[in-house]
């Protein structure tokens, strides 16, 4: 099973478009300057794209 799932994504993002941009330089940041929202223990995913879509379902990435 995918975390997290697409469903819970798209009601806090709203279309998918914007949430691959999102998710794309959100994980390119993770690989450049390793600063993350959450302690590295706390997140399932062991790669930045899946990081970037669990700050996302979190939270903790705010849309303007």
């Amino acid at each position: 099973m995918i975390y997290p799932s697409i469903d819970k994504l798209l009601n806090e993002v709203g279309s998918k478009y914007l949430l691959v941009n999102i998710v794309s330089k959100r994980a390119k940041e993770l690989i450049e300057k390793k600063n993350y929202q959450m302690k590295e223990s706390e997140y399932k995913s062991t790669k930045e794209i899946g990081r970037a879509l669990e700050e996302i379902s979190n939270n903790l990435i705010h849309l303007n």
